[in-house]
């Protein structure tokens, strides 16, 4: 089993910056990509960007160029660097970690930001 636990959310007003963390733990022999979700109040989820490797990225058109995924420094770890927040980027984040061609995903954690 893979757990997989997101840190770092949090109250932010608009224009500033919030870095979650999100760390993987369990049966994890090699994880072969990270991504992160969000999911805002009354919307479907959405993919934000996602890490192959530990160098290859991709980012979803909306926060392309404001937010950053990046390897943790810690094994088994990614970071997502949130810059230039906009109350549009409130909801809750989720982290998945993807092992053996499974999807694990966190529980979430949440993002708010004020006008």
């Amino acid at each position: 089993q893979v757990q997989v636990v997101e840190s770092g959310g949090g109250l932010v007003q608009a224009g500033g910056s919030v870095i979650l963390s999100c760390a993987a733990s369990g049966s994890i022999v090699t994880i072969s990509s990270m991504r992160w979700h969000r999911q805002a109040p009354g919307k479907q989820r959405e993919w934000v960007a996602y890490i192959i490797g530990g160098e290859s990225t991709n980012y979803a058109d909306y926060v392309k160029g404001r937010f950053t995924i990046s390897r943790g420094n810690t094994k088994n770890t990614v970071d997502l660097q949130m810059n230039s927040l906009k109350p549009e980027d409130t909801g809750v984040y989720y982290c998945v970690a993807v092992v053996s061609l499974r999807d694990y995903w966190g529980q979430g954690t949440q993002v708010t930001v004020s006008s």
